[in-house]
């Protein structure tokens, strides 16, 4: 039978969720349902992703999530399935009391993009509780005097229930005296009054005891019992009167426990017993009871518990006065409570964002709902955050806030925030709540490394060790973690023809540069390249900057002697008119250095000589003059020992042997003189082979002497008007003695064209030496040196043809 009346009730149920769930399908914006109360834990409520047109897959995705209005977890949401299930069991009196219907609201939240749904679940009422009288014994007295069909009120039962399983009926037994009526109230419940249903007999039954017993309308039903006594009286025929039947009184909620509320008084005519009056609180809920307390004596009404008007915002509280002879009078006492502003707001947060991209705009941070307790102004809410924050407050749905970012952030700019939600309600005073929220911006690979400078120049010194740190290039990157996170590169070189990969090589952590080799000035001088810079982030970023390395010279290369030359078999003999004056020009030692700066400035000097006194040589430009005039008793032939130095540290030097042949004309021929070829006829082999070479070398050195004197004599024919104006004149004193770099490099031309000139008129011979075939730029351009070889032109008479 049991099982049967199960199923019944399972069928109704289901039928009632089907009426439900068809009447939020006519009403898309609000979705119904319903289920008992007490239903075990994980009972299947509905399928709410089916209900709402969802798909269980944007359950996940979209973070769905049940928020109850009271922020209590009743429901649970499954995200694989979407069906809504219950995370507790829900007592129907605790939740709503006795409230109907008693209605559970709540939301479905999605983000991404954010979307409210606006539920309801009705809870049903079960029979779980039974009637209960608070009092376990109800006095009655009754005059013996009282006519039938006279009616006592009596304390009503409580029943938590509601509907059919509430409160239905009262019985009374034994009923031979009584019977009981049921008085509908203006607030839908139900009292008990005692019928008197025959006279009674205070001299043959002052005393009765009866039993009230109240039913509810559950299956199985309910009940619940207490006591009726009842004292048969004397007769008393006036009732108290109240002046009035309704006394209203405001209190405000902070009113101290103990504070007189109201005092009610009622007049009875009667004197006597009959005339004395006690008040009490009839059909008065638990509730009243424990906030309120009477006087019996003088009516007065204190409070007994503090109020609270966020529980309650009024009570209606039945005071009735009875007079000894028991005739009573009823009045109703209406006490409202005034709010005052005792509850700060609340803010409760459903989803949090700490982190967020620097780049990402309108990022949401957080979703949170605020409520205030209070009412009217005390309850308004004002909800704001700081001016100088790059996010904003967006109001959505009811009492609901999303926190979003008002644009992109940078992370270089700010990597921290620190929010604080100030929550103010209108009331006074003010009260406000905060809550701060920190937001970290992570990074995002957006800013390229950069150089501390746009181009190096390195310089290292030639000769170097392989291996060399020759410098280091530099980059930072304003990005964090693996996006800051530099490696350097040698990039390709514009030149193809440049071995960039046998030159340098860099550390891709440090950027430290090395040469691989070592490098020679006078083979490369200065050579440049590009350094690369790459994060590690996704996609890299990279910059680049321009590295020029400058070998700077060593003196690793001694001066080389072009004129004359010292590697030939046969020397090279200069000739000197014995009619030469002091400072004239013998000839002039040629060298160069293949250094530069100051290691290719050289200087000359006359180490050794045949005749000390009577040659010179200046310092500067290697040229060999007489110091002194010519006599017969000078030695025909003179060797000289020339040094070439340069002005390196430590100096490098070279040497040349000069031979000089003093003459008395260039017509006159050079012969060697008797002793010399005795010598040299002593010195020579008696091999024929090497007599026929010693006479090949001396046709072949004939042809060429008389070639030059051919050379000379057209020579002077072509330019007689030009001789005969006079010869050139040698300049007088000492030469500059510092050193002059007379090249680009820092040595002389390897090119010059020597041109004799002979005098007619004195019978000896001049020339111009030294004329370079070849101009050179680096020479013409220096100021310095350009001045001087105007100096000596001018000084020395030499034209420029």
């Amino acid at each position: 039978m049991e099982t049967r009346e199960a199923f019944v009730l399972w069928k109704r149920q289901v039928l009632i969720l089907f009426v439900l769930l068809g009447l939020s399908q006519a009403g898309p914006e609000l979705v119904r349902y319903s289920v008992a109360e007490e239903t075990e834990i994980g009972y299947f409520v509905a399928n709410l992703a089916r209900d709402l047109g969802l798909e269980v897959e944007e359950l996940s995705s979209r973070e769905a999530r049940v928020v109850s209005d009271d922020n209590e977890k009743h429901l649970h949401l499954d995200l694989l399935t979407g069906d809504l299930l219950l995370s507790g069991k829900l007592d129907r009196e605790e939740l709503c009391g006795s409230k109907e219907p008693c209605v559970l609201h709540f939301q479905m939240v999605l983000e991404n993009p954010l979307q409210f749904f606006r539920a309801e679940l009705h809870i049903k009422d079960i029979n779980d509780h039974s009637p209960t009288f608070l009092d376990k014994e109800i006095l009655i007295k009754i005059s013996e005097s009282t006519t039938t069909g006279t009616t006592f009120q009596m304390e009503s039962a409580q029943d938590l229930d509601i509907g059919s399983n509430g409160l239905q009926n009262y019985t009374i037994v034994p009923n031979s005296h009584f019977y009981i009526k049921i008085r509908d109230n203006e607030d839908g419940k139900i009292y008990p009054e005692l019928v008197l249903h025959r006279a009674l007999d205070h001299e043959e039954e002052p005393e009765l005891r009866l039993t009230l017993v109240a039913l509810d309308g559950g299956s199985p039903p309910r009940s619940g019992t207490t006591l009726v006594l009842i004292k048969v009286l004397d007769i008393n025929d006036n009732a108290p009167e109240f002046p009035q039947r309704l006394y209203e009184v405001q209190v405000l909620e902070d009113t101290p426990v103990g504070s007189w509320i109201i005092t009610t008084s009622a007049k009875d005519l009667d004197a006597g017993n009959y005339g004395k009056i006690s008040y009490t609180f009839v059909h008065a809920a638990e509730d009243i009871r424990k906030t309120f307390e009477i006087n019996p004596v003088s009516g007065e009404v204190h409070l007994r518990s503090r109020l609270d008007f966020e529980v309650i915002q009024s009570y209606t509280i039945k005071i009735q006065a009875t007079d000894g002879g028991g005739l009573s009078e009823e009045c109703t006492l209406l006490v409202t409570v005034i709010d005052i502003n005792d509850n700060p707001p609340e803010v409760i947060m459903s989803s949090i964002t700490k982190i967020i991209p620097e780049n990402a705009s309108e990022t949401l941070v957080a979703l949170f709902s605020v409520r205030d307790q209070d009412a009217g102004e005390n309850g308004r809410i004002v909800c704001s955050i700081q001016d100088d924050l790059p996010f904003f407050l967006k109001p959505t749905f009811k009492n609901f806030y999303t926190l979003v970012s008002e644009k992109a952030l940078d992370r270089e700019e700010k990597a921290e925030y620190n929010i604080t939600i100030t929550v103010t309600d209108m009331g006074t005073p003010r009260l406000k709540t905060q809550h701060n929220i920190t937001v970290l911006v992570s990074d995002v690979n957006d800013n390229a490394p950069a150089f501390t400078q746009a181009s190096y120049t390195l310089r290292v010194r030639e000769n170097n060790s392989p291996a060399l740190h020759i410098g280091t290039v530099s980059a930072t990157d304003t990005d964090a973690g693996a996006n800051a996170q530099v490696t350097y590169s040698l990039l390709p070189p514009a030149d193809p023809h440049v071995p960039l990969a046998s030159l340098v090589s860099i550390n891709a952590d440090n950027g430290h540069l090395f040469a691989l080799r070592s490098l020679d000035y006078e083979a490369l001088r200065a050579f440049e390249f590009r350094v690369g810079a790459a994060d590690r982030g996704s996609p890299p970023l990279s910059s680049q900057a321009l590295v020029r390395v400058l070998v700077e010279d060593d003196n690793d290369n001694a001066p080389f002697v072009l004129y004359p030359l010292q590697n030939t078999s046969a020397p090279c003999t200069e000739l000197l008119p014995r009619a030469a004056e002091p400072g004239y020009l013998v000839t002039k030692v040629v060298a160069v250095d293949g250094d530069a700066g100051q290691n290719a400035w050289l200087s000359y000097q006359l180490l050794k000589a045949t005749e000390p006194g009577l040659f010179g040589v200046w310092a500067h430009n290697g040229e060999v003059r007489t110091a002194r005039p010519l006599s017969e008793r000078d030695a025909a032939r003179h060797r000289l020992l020339v040094l070439v130095k340069d002005n390196g540290e430590p100096p490098l030097s070279a040497s040349v042997t000069l031979h000089v042949l003093l003459v008395d004309g260039f017509s006159q021929p050079h012969l060697p003189p008797p002793e010399a070829e005795a010598e040299a006829a002593a010195a020579a082999p008696a091999d024929p082979l090497t007599v026929y070479l010693v006479v090949a070398l001396a046709s072949v050195s004939s042809l060429f002497l008389f070639s030059v004197l051919v050379f000379v004599v057209v020579r002077l024919c072509g330019r007689g008007g030009a001789a005969r104006a006079g010869r050139c004149s040698v300049p007088e004193g000492p030469f500059p003695g510092h050193l002059v770099d007379v090249s680009g490099t820092g040595t002389l031309s390897h090119s010059y064209q020597y041109e004799v000139c002979l005098t007619g008129d004195s019978g000896t011979s001049e020339f111009k030496f030294l004329k370079p075939i070849i101009p050179n730029p680096a020479a013409q351009d220096t100021g310095r040196h350009t001045g001087e070889k105007e100096n000596f032109r001018i000084s020395f008479g030499f034209n420029d043809k």
